[in-house]
């Protein structure tokens, strides 16, 4: 039986695969790295109430056989670009460094479609220098996903992110050949897709968003 940590769990997809790995019988422990307590009560669920930017003092929670890293945030909610540049590359970063140093031996990362360390805007150069970090690492299992647009039950409501999806929804069926990875997933394909990853521990390393679906059909 596994304990699994979840960095990111209030989120859309943390949401989304707490409720998967509740229902999966591998897993004996599931522990919630959050700021605030949540309203969530099960037997296999630990709830640790998190300093994020101390991460130091709670080093020896870091504990378990996979680590789930969903956290994330927009411009909107960390405006300042230092906060920014913290939730979105030094806190990753961070906590990968701790569950290397403890032995964890799989480390599952929601990422960006297109990630690239040499992106001119942040979110994408972020994104692609945490999966470098990742990579350097050498975890027994890395697992990098690379979702595109995400569906499901939002409590922010995105108006570009919402027009957005619409549109990919209208032109998903001409996505074709290199445009598949651009097609709206959804969170319980991600979700089921990070799990997989930590259970099988397959070669590959990067998973764009048709690899995430294909990964499901499988």
């Amino acid at each position: 039986m596994k304990i699994a940590l979840v960095f990111g769990s209030s989120g859309l997809v943390g949401q989304q695969l707490v409720e998967q790995l509740i229902q999966n019988n591998s897993y004996q422990k599931i522990k919630l790295f959050v700021r605030k307590k949540p309203n969530i009560k099960n037997p296999k669920i630990e709830i640790i109430e998190t300093k994020f930017d101390n991460l130091e003092i709670l080093s020896s929670e870091i504990n378990g056989d996979g680590c789930f890293f969903c956290i994330g945030t927009t411009k909107k909610n960390s405006p300042e670009k230092l906060e920014y540049q913290r939730v979105e590359l030094e806190l990753p970063k961070k906590i990968a460094n701790l569950a290397k140093q403890n032995a964890i031996q799989s480390f599952i990362f929601v990422s960006s479609g297109y990630a690239n360390s040499k992106s001119s805007g942040d979110y994408l150069r972020f994104k692609g220098l945490v999966e470098e970090e990742l990579i350097s690492l050498k975890f027994n299992n890395l697992g990098i996903l690379r979702p595109s647009f995400l569906l499901g039950n939002r409590k922010e409501k995105r108006i570009g992110e919402k027009i957005g999806i619409i549109v990919f929804k209208i032109l998903s069926p001409l996505m074709l050949g290199p445009l598949k990875r651009m097609k709206p997933i959804h969170v319980k394909v991600v979700a089921s897709a990070m799990i997989k990853i930590a259970q099988l521990e397959p070669k590959q390393i990067i998973f764009e968003s048709d690899e995430i679906v294909k990964l499901n059909e499988d």
